[in-house]
């Protein structure tokens, strides 16, 4: 019982309890004829988009791979004869990695580096604690006498330069959070002061993430010049924070000025001070706009931080499918993808926690899509 309450949340949270439903009532033979439409759409439509997809996928990699290798052999051809041109075909036929077409990889392959990366991150996982086991009593000697402890400096794997984006997405959005919120909640109180800051919201909130990295990066390397520790995280951070701050700022300035004007005013009958007026009346109000910026804002930080993450070398998804892109291997491409489906899911997963804990606390009746 407690295991089947548990799979309920979890596919309500996933937002598959429709899906998951009518499967069940097929198996059930509970699935009457005038929901036969509702089988095909729910269930049979969303598994043939799924195969189509990964069809397609498969038949363009296929064609873009036959049309790298005509290439190399018809350029071997004519700059180096038919002999040549033979061996290239006949490298290529071979399987051989060094002669592989590096071109957009096939589910399969995708598949395979997949595992590579995951059985990469135990193996420097393994290597860690054997790292940690044999420095365990240097460095208990080194803290004792008031030194800095020896660390770990190999490269980090894939889960954890995905463990260290999650946490520069989640700095960068509780800035966006504690900056927005408040400056919102001011701005929505006052018509004066929304229509004297609206000039300065609508020109900085289209402005992009690299313009608002160089500007950070200016301040950050002004202000740090004796710090001899890595500002990257800083810098990334503040970055994904100001980008992705303005949907929470806008919704929460909208959401605080169209209170109903009856809660106002009950709360000037109960006399209410300014600060409980904000936090009993006003903030509840508005908590359902509030949130739906929240989730924007969110969705912004994780989308610009691979951009971010790139250009300030910052260790992360962003550097890692740089540096897959730079390093041009075989199976580059196919980490790149793997890379990509990655950011999806967590971006998906980030949007349904948002919507969970809007529904928790503004009791909400929208799911969300």
């Amino acid at each position: 019982m407690k295991q089947s309450m548990t799979l309920g949340k979890v596919t309500k949270f996933m937002g598959l309890t429709g899906f998951l439903g009518t499967v069940k009532n097929v198996f059930t033979g509970k699935l009457e004829k005038e929901d036969f439409k509702n089988f095909l759409r729910k269930v049979i439509v969303p598994l043939a988009s799924i195969f189509l997809f990964f069809g397609l996928w498969h038949i363009g990699s296929k064609r873009l791979y036959n049309i790298e290798a005509d290439h190399r052999i018809n350029k071997a051809l004519v700059e180096q004869g038919p002999a040549e041109a033979e061996k290239v075909r006949a490298c290529i036929a071979s399987g051989d990695i060094s002669c592989q077409p590096n071109t957009l990889p096939s589910p399969a392959q995708v598949w395979e580096s997949y595992k590579t990366l995951l059985a990469d991150h135990y193996t420097i996982r393994a290597d860690k604690q054997a790292f940690k086991e044999k420095t365990e009593a240097l460095n208990a000697k080194r803290i004792a006498n008031g030194e800095a402890p020896i660390v770990y400096t190999g490269r980090p794997s894939f889960v954890d330069q995905i463990l260290t984006s999650l946490k520069t997405v989640f700095a960068g959005f509780l800035l966006a959070l504690f900056i927005a919120v408040p400056v919102g909640i001011v701005i929505g109180l006052s018509k004066t002061l929304r229509s004297s800051v609206n000039w300065i919201i609508q020109i900085f909130k289209p402005v992009s993430p690299v313009v608002w990295l160089l500007l950070v990066f200016m301040i950050v390397k002004t202000l740090n010049k004796d710090s001899s520790g890595d500002s990257s995280f800083i810098i990334s951070f503040i970055s994904v924070g100001l980008c992705s701050m303005w949907a929470t700022l806008v919704n929460t300035a909208m959401g605080v000025s169209s209170v109903d004007k009856d809660y106002i005013n009950v709360a000037k009958v109960l006399k209410l001070g300014p600060i409980q007026k904000v936090f009993k009346v006003i903030l509840p109000s508005s908590l359902p706009l509030i949130f739906t910026g929240l989730r924007i804002t969110l969705s912004v930080a994780w989308m610009v931080l691979i951009a971010i993450e790139l250009l300030a070398q910052s260790p992360g998804l962003g550097s890692f499918v740089w540096e897959e892109f730079q390093n041009g291997a075989v199976d580059s491409n196919s980490k790149i993808i793997v890379a990509m489906f990655v950011i999806g899911l967590i971006g998906f997963l980030l949007d349904r926690i948002m919507l969970t804990i809007q529904k928790m606390i503004s009791f909400s009746k929208n799911d969300g899509i």
